[in-house]
């Protein structure tokens, strides 16, 4: 049986770049479980698989199809018991929950400012097209206006990850002595930006960042598949 994880990418078909497919990614290594890569630009997530989908990530395991990487996550979780749960327990589903709405609220906007003129011009035409229209609808503003907004961000980043840096004083990982779904969650939005623009947004003695650069090295150090984007700020 092939596994299929349909990933949102660049024309740089290797440059797979979305947060919510990297939360996937660690997800299926965590629960050792191999898969394919099929790489997708904005503009064809409508056709993959009959149309099944608005949105990336999206598995197909034998012939069930699961999308959004939290029900893919728990969807592992319930198919596969007998390998490393990602939650352990409903205790830490619910705390998943917590840190997922947390993360799309607090990381996930300062990222698309910081980043957003980045994930533009690493897509082909077509799918720049696309990015631009519908973003500039959804934020009200041009690219470039929303990006010249980011950089106020890229001071206070850090400042929003406090709360993290103040829970590794007394454990290496969100999950405690190793790492669980939620770690992949505030990974994914670190991740997107490391992959799109590069940003330096830590300091190299946080405590941030050295959790992060373990979540790199997990699993066989499958966060570095994709290099780091080049900065431009």
């Amino acid at each position: 049986m092939t596994r299929l994880l349909y990933a949102l990418s660049g024309a740089d078909r290797t440059r797979q770049f979305s947060p919510h497919v990297w939360k996937t990614v660690l997800s299926l290594a965590h629960k050792g479980l191999d898969y394919e890569t099929v790489p997708v630009g904005f503009t064809e997530i409508p056709t993959i698989e009959g149309g099944s989908t608005p949105t990336v990530p999206l598995l197909r395991d034998g012939d069930r199809l699961v999308r959004d990487s939290f029900d893919i996550a728990l969807y592992l979780d319930e198919t596969y018991p007998d390998r490393p749960s990602l939650f352990g327990g409903e205790g830490g589903k619910a705390m998943a929950r917590f840190i997922e709405n947390w993360s799309q609220t607090t990381l996930h906007m300062a990222v698309t400012r910081i980043a957003i003129l980045d994930i533009h011009n690493l897509l082909g035409p077509v799918d720049r097209d696309y990015f631009r229209s519908s973003r500039e609808e959804r934020l009200g503003a041009s690219l470039e206006d929303i990006a010249e907004a980011g950089k106020a961000e890229i001071e206070g980043f850090a400042k929003k990850l406090q709360p993290l840096r103040n829970m590794l004083k007394i454990q290496p990982f969100i999950g405690g002595a190793d790492p669980l779904f939620p770690d992949y969650i505030v990974f994914g939005a670190l991740q997107w930006l490391r992959t799109t623009a590069g940003t330096k947004v830590l300091a190299d003695d946080d405590p941030v960042a050295d959790w992060f650069a373990r979540c790199l090295d997990l699993h066989g150090g499958v966060g570095h598949r994709v290099a780091a984007a080049q900065a431009t700020v």
